[in-house]
């Protein structure tokens, strides 16, 4: 079995241009996060980096991640996976963090 096979039938896909369709999303959000996170961290904490500097990047820039990745995803006509998408990694955080 392909690794595209793989991830159609893990992650519940109908087609292989679907998956290579999540593929371009994912890429997308994270270059653009790539592209943003200096000029946003440098606006919001124009210090040299430190203990705090990686606490306010990951408070900040994780919340933009998410935002951009169900941008993406409705622009390519995938929100409806990329939203149960976000809700499972969120069920699994809280999960994590609860530990029931």
């Amino acid at each position: 079995m392909s690794w595209v096979e793989k991830l159609k039938n893990k992650w519940d896909l109908k087609s292989t241009w679907q998956v290579v369709v999540v593929l371009i999303v994912f890429a997308l959000t994270g270059t653009t996060v790539l592209f943003i996170k200096q000029p946003v961290l440098s606006f919001v904490y124009p210090h040299e980096p430190n203990t705090w500097f990686y606490v306010i990047y990951f408070l900040l820039i994780w919340p933009i991640y998410n935002i951009l990745l169900l941008l993406y995803a409705f622009i390519f006509g995938q929100f409806t996976f990329f939203w149960n998408f976000e809700k499972r990694t969120f069920e699994r955080i809280k999960n994590l963090v609860v530990r029931k």
